[in-house]
């Protein structure tokens, strides 16, 4: 049977009750520390949804674990075939969600976790309401843009970029069901898991 989109695979496993979960805030946020220790205390219950994406991996990420790295070419040959949940362009590269990954684990009846940019979730949130989202945000900007130039990983041009995107980023988060804010990355984690146990009971 195939189904097209993923509204419709989260009503007909509706007895299962498998959730989808966004999960987005801005670059530097600390989006990664906390799903690592997330996923660590986590009852395997619900997956990390592997995005794919046109950019270099940082180092330790690893290729099909954290993203699915591919070419610009190869992105823009699965839009064509209409292969993503959501895609967006951000910061010159592209991300964005295979179907066929999230349908499946729906369809096995597992709660999925996005970890996508801005635009994505807005995608998503907008073709499934029923969707859990959560912003996580800095404390301060001041601090996120510490925590940017403290990862020694990009141009300044590049983090004068990510800066702007996270102005309007933050300027979204009143959009989002939950916002978490990342001061202390332990209590973050606790709060996520909060959620998720609320959310899946």
């Amino acid at each position: 049977m195939t189904i097209p989109q993923l509204t419709c695979i989260i009503t007909i496993m509706k007895s299962n009750n498998p959730k989808l979960f966004i999960f987005t805030g801005p670059s530097g946020v600390g989006k990664g520390t906390i799903l690592a220790d997330f996923f660590k205390k986590s009852d395997h219950k619900i997956v990390y949804s592997i995005s794919n994406t046109t950019r270099s991996p940082r180092d330790g990420e690893i290729n099909g674990m954290h993203y699915f790295f591919v070419s610009k070419d190869e992105f823009e040959k699965l839009i064509e075939e209409n292969a993503f949940l959501e895609y967006a362009k951000y910061s010159e590269n592209y991300y964005g969600t295979n179907k066929n990954f999230v349908e499946g684990k729906i369809k096995e009846g597992k709660s999925v976790l996005l970890e996508i940019e801005l635009q994505g979730a807005l995608q998503v949130m907008e073709k499934c309401p029923e969707a859990i989202s959560i912003f996580i945000k800095p404390p301060t900007f001041e601090e996120l843009e510490k925590r940017l130039r403290g990862r020694h990983t990009e141009s300044e041009e590049m983090i004068s970029k990510r800066l702007k995107a996270a102005r309007d980023e933050l300027a979204n988060a009143n959009k989002f069901k939950y916002v978490i804010e990342n001061d202390i990355v332990d209590r973050a984690v606790d709060e996520l898991i909060e959620v998720y146990l609320k959310e899946t009971r």
